[in-house]
């Protein structure tokens, strides 16, 4: 079963508007941000119409109502994640970020003996395409515990270079962290033999799910890995959610980072007991429609299958790198064919800032990203200050391949290259 991508967009109101003088909006913007369906949107409101109180914290009705709906919403992320203990596994955060920043201080305030415990003698290990949120909070950890930063290089034909895997994973290390899939180069990272190594020398493995989760079918048993985060405004859903997940017997080890009501058990003027995971990592009033919007947007994606929505990226990814291939003077900042690779192209053209591209196109109603993508260190490792960002999702089709091929080509005329 396929779907098509038209009948898609239907369900997005957004594509409804025009942009530019009344253009068509052709949105490839989806790896900073996805469009909502309806679907979404309305499951959001009818929370706040029909159910708004505190979750876990009333003994009335509505109180009830939306703890229902908060729970059943971690319900379904349980079963889109493949979780093996189910819902208690799931931490709702308001974005990944604060899921891979949970970890990192969680870390910080293990005590000694506890296995997240770092000193000097340890080494936490990500890669050269991490995003800056899964590489600043593990440079913070480093410096404040002493532990050693250590990272995969990237190679020219844009993969992670495991050549040397057992010098960069080592006997000491404790923290594996790595992305799924680049947010820049579109790369599709392998994960067996990381994950093997890792948990070879007794590391646990955290994998930045963001650029992955919304466009692949996820099954965290499979991956092998032992805590994962992706956030829902990728994935169809609202802002303010985002997700993390790890082993219960992980969970249970880890210290909590952020204290205050609903995460704990007992208090005393001198103490304090925790919370059964995972209220345990959710201290205050969650962002309850939020995720109830995610519940929506996971659900949407489900009844669309992931196989399904993988496979349409994979064709698109296909179409657009052979049409941009054939741009003059253009170069392709990833890999240029399908092979473990996702539906997001980055790109630059000969003499043109990538600044001036995007302005270019969005005059044309092409919407697109430009930057480094919050990948600094990539981007010096490409020799690129900048590249301009196309990521395709499950309401793009061959049409908004060839609008953006069309921009570019009159880009290139408008700023005198042809």
């Amino acid at each position: 079963m396929t779907f098509s991508s038209k009948i898609v967009r239907k369900d997005f109101p957004i594509f409804e508007r025009t942009i530019r003088e009344g253009k068509r909006l052709v949105y490839l913007d989806s790896g900073a941000t996805s469009q909502k369906p309806l679907s979404v949107i309305e499951a959001e409101s009818n929370f706040y119409k029909f159910n708004n109180a505190a979750v876990h914290r009333g003994a009335h009705q509505l109180a009830e109502e939306a703890t229902d709906a908060y729970e059943g919403a971690r319900e379904i992320v349980a079963q889109f994640l493949g979780s093996p203990g189910g819902a208690d596994e799931i931490i709702f955060t308001k974005s990944a970020t604060e899921s891979l920043n949970l970890l990192a201080y969680a870390m910080s305030n293990a005590p000694v003996g506890n296995r997240f415990a770092l000193t000097s003698a340890d080494r936490i290990v990500v890669t050269e395409m991490e995003h800056h949120a899964n590489l600043i909070p593990w440079q913070q950890l480093s410096a404040r515990s002493g532990a050693e930063l250590a990272w995969f290089k990237v190679t020219p034909e844009s993969r992670l270079d495991l050549s040397n895997i057992n010098e960069v994973i080592t006997a000491n290390t404790k923290v594996v962290s790595v992305t799924h899939q680049s947010n820049v180069l579109g790369t599709i990272n392998p994960l067996d033999a990381i994950v093997a190594r890792a948990h070879e020398v007794g590391a646990v493995v955290i994998l930045d799910a963001c650029q992955s989760a919304p466009h692949m079918k996820i099954d965290v048993k499979e991956l092998g890995v032992d805590f994962l985060a992706f956030s829902g405004h990728k994935a169809l859903g609202p802002t303010g959610i985002g997700v993390l997940w790890g082993h219960m017997n992980l969970l249970d080890e880890l210290p909590p980072f952020l204290f205050g009501g609903s995460m704990i058990e007992t208090v005393t003027m001198t103490s304090a007991t925790w919370a059964p995971v995972p209220q345990k990592f959710e201290a205050g009033v969650p962002n309850m429609a939020q995720a109830v919007g995610l519940g929506a947007a996971l659900n949407y994606l489900t009844n669309l299958g992931m196989d399904n929505v993988h496979n349409h990226e994979t064709v698109l990814a296909g179409y657009i790198l052979e049409r941009m291939l054939e741009i003059p003077d253009i170069r392709i900042v990833g890999p240029t064919d399908t092979h473990m690779r996702g539906a997001t192209v980055s790109f630059t053209i000969k003499d043109i800032h990538p600044h001036d591209i995007g302005q270019y196109l969005d005059s044309q109603g092409v919407a697109v990203r430009t930057g480094h993508h919050c990948a600094w260190p990539l981007a010096k490792c490409m020799n690129v200050p900048a590249t301009t960002r196309a990521s395709l999702y499950v309401y793009n089709d061959e049409d908004d391949c060839d609008a953006l091929v069309a921009a570019i080509l009159g880009a290139q005329k408008y700023f005198g290259r042809f």
